[in-house]
């Protein structure tokens, strides 16, 4: 998403867009159900918005991005309108708001429940088809930064495909780094099979500062039914009034939060991950709040639901916490640049500072959609006018390059699970790290895997850094938050390769 938005308001200056698939296709904005936060409501206003963003971040949100990205939510939803965005209305026109968790409000902006994602990307995709300006080279990505002096000078591409090509390099005049976070590093996730932290690791190892990467967001009520990734049960169905219950039919949140269901994600998470851990298999009941209606107001859990043999209608839905958002990612100031020269980040790639320990629901497509337009302006003055005529970029890819290896991805996934997911402890941390390095080393001449090995090296080392429970990271073995700890923590691939040595150390 961060990527079109951003080509559309470069127009009529020349974009490249590198897309490892059909564009759109294997997004994570793509597979964003819940909505766009915005302070649509006269009963709400952008401070409130900020307000509950802040609260959510459990005391690391930076509050002047907070005001930044919240003040004109509302003129984004307005732009995505006018591109053909249809969100849901009522019978006056109004927008249809939703309330999601930690918002003091209804203030998601949805479209057919749970479309919002697919919708907007459909409607940015027809803009950018019908934009001279943009060339979409698709089947490409990304692999390595060319830096030079401390500032980016080209970017190293390869096919997509399973026989890889050797990377080719690609220069241009700016870089805009927006190809998602790194939940996929994880077994259980709800991100595209694509979305493994290669973006993240690959300006890491350029040498670009990380931020918060210890900080991930999972989500509590993933589908449990077997499917890689696994399919989403939107939060908006709690916001419904959708309840969890446990197989023996207990509603667990009302003895955890005064919020219940409508908790901040983190500790619905920890609360659906002791009930998974305690063998009382959580489930989100559907049945009271929407009955039928959920079949057609929720598409997409109706038909992920089908898929599992299961009629929502009828039968309580079995959940998981899994991995969904990192809050973490590349450090990117007010003006979206990154501490490379010449490089800007957007969307779930980048760590701006607005989500803090925990994300607000449904503030990630809002902070793809102000940073994309953010770097776009901050190109633009940097480039100034358009060039009259630029050809179309044509890239010659020798075949040779290497492709992950499968068995060594599922292994990486699973370290991940098991010692650095909803609750860690140091000891898992140090083993996790042990197994990274251990993994990366046997196939360490394939980029795309090395990136993935890099930012999970910078999650786990982070995470052992944090010796408190904060947001979305908690350690078992430092259960309480600490105040001396209430800010954002930023690190070097050079530093948590440190932090990963003495780990491996340890036991030689």
């Amino acid at each position: 998403m961060g990527a079109l938005y951003a080509a559309l308001k470069l127009a009529p200056r020349p974009v490249l867009v590198i897309s490892p698939e059909r564009v759109g296709e294997g997004a994570s904005s793509a597979w964003a159900q819940g909505g766009v936060a915005a302070a649509m409501d006269v009963a709400d206003s952008p401070d409130q918005h900020a307000a509950d963003t802040v609260r959510a971040g459990a005391g690391t949100v930076d509050a002047t991005i907070a005001d930044k990205v919240t003040r004109d939510a509302k003129d984004y939803i307005l732009d995505l309108t006018e591109m053909g965005t249809p969100f849901d209305r009522d019978a006056d026109g109004n927008y249809v708001l939703s309330r999601e968790a930690a918002h003091s409000l209804a203030r998601v902006v949805r479209v057919q429940g749970d479309q919002a994602g697919r919708q907007i990307m459909e409607a940015l995709i027809t803009a950018v088809r019908q934009t001279p300006s943009v060339q979409v080279l698709e089947g490409v990505m990304a692999a390595g930064l060319e830096v030079d002096n401390g500032a980016v000078t080209g970017v190293w591409v390869e096919t997509s495909a399973l026989n890889r090509s050797k990377p080719s390099l690609v220069r241009g005049a700016a870089y805009l780094l927006a190809g998602g976070g790194s939940g996929g590093l994880y077994a259980l996730t709800t991100n595209p099979p694509r979305i493994r932290g290669q973006v993240i690791g690959m300006a890491a190892r350029a040498g670009a500062v990380i931020a918060d990467a210890e900080f991930v967001q999972f989500h509590p009520t993933a589908i449990d039914a077997g499917e890689d990734p696994a399919p989403l049960a939107t939060e908006a169905l709690r916001g419904e009034g959708a309840t969890l219950i446990n197989r023996q039919g207990e509603r667990f949140m009302l003895a955890i939060h005064p919020d219940a269901e409508l908790a901040p994600r983190d500790i619905v998470a920890r609360a659906i991950f002791a009930q998974t851990q305690a063998g009382n298999r959580p489930m989100l009941d559907t049945r009271a709040a929407l009955g039928a209606k959920v079949l057609t107001q929720f598409p997409a859990v109706a038909e992920a639901c089908a898929r599992a043999g299961i009629n929502p209608a009828v039968d309580p839905i079995p959940v998981a916490a899994a991995a969904h958002y990192h809050m973490g990612g590349i450090d990117t100031a007010e003006d979206g640049r990154a501490s490379l020269g010449n490089l800007w980040v957007c969307g779930e790639a980048s760590s701006t500072g607005l989500h803090g320990a925990n994300r607000l629901a449904s503030n990630g497509l809002l902070e793809a959609l102000v940073f994309a337009r953010t770097c776009a302006e901050g190109i633009a003055a940097t480039l100034g006018a358009a060039p009259a005529d630029v050809p179309e970029v044509a890239i010659d890819f020798a075949p040779g390059g290497s492709s992950p290896d499968f068995d060594l991805v599922q292994q990486l996934r699973q370290t991940m699970t098991n010692m650095v997911g909803v609750v860690r402890d140091a000891a898992g941390l140090k083993s996790a790290l042990r197994t990274i390095a251990t993994l990366e080393a046997r196939q360490a001449d394939c980029p795309d895997f090395v990136n993935m090995t890099a930012t999970a090296t910078l999650i786990a080392a982070s995470a052992l850094m944090r010796e408190e429970s904060r947001g979305g990271h908690y350690r078992s073995d430092y259960p309480e938050a600490d105040p001396a700890m209430a800010s954002r923590s930023r690190i070097t691939l050079a530093e948590a390769l440190a932090i990963r040595a003495a780990a491996v150390k340890e036991t030689s």
